[in-house]
């Protein structure tokens, strides 16, 4: 499995996450980040998206933006051919 590192918050002191990644062969993205426990939040995704027992929410800041940005570009270059 060939998972790509695009990227992880370059504001966090800890020099962790949050943190993208997209497996190269099937285009799937993995988002580390913090879980989510805010019920209130939960709820509302919940309201559109039930969360099953082997998934969570992650939270991801506004400011990697341009990382995720990165990485769907990516994706659509190879799909394309391009790289």
């Amino acid at each position: 499995m060939a998972i790509t590192f695009y990227g992880k918050d370059p504001t966090n002191p800890g020099n962790n996450c949050p943190a993208v990644f997209r497996d190269e062969a099937t285009g799937d993205f993995f988002f580390q980040g913090e879980t989510v426990v805010d019920p209130e939040i939960l709820a509302r995704v919940t309201a559109d998206s039930p969360i099953l027992d082997t998934e969570s929410v992650v939270r991801l800041p506004e400011r990697m933006i341009e990382i995720i940005m990165e990485a769907c570009r990516d994706r659509v270059r190879r799909a394309a051919g391009e790289v």
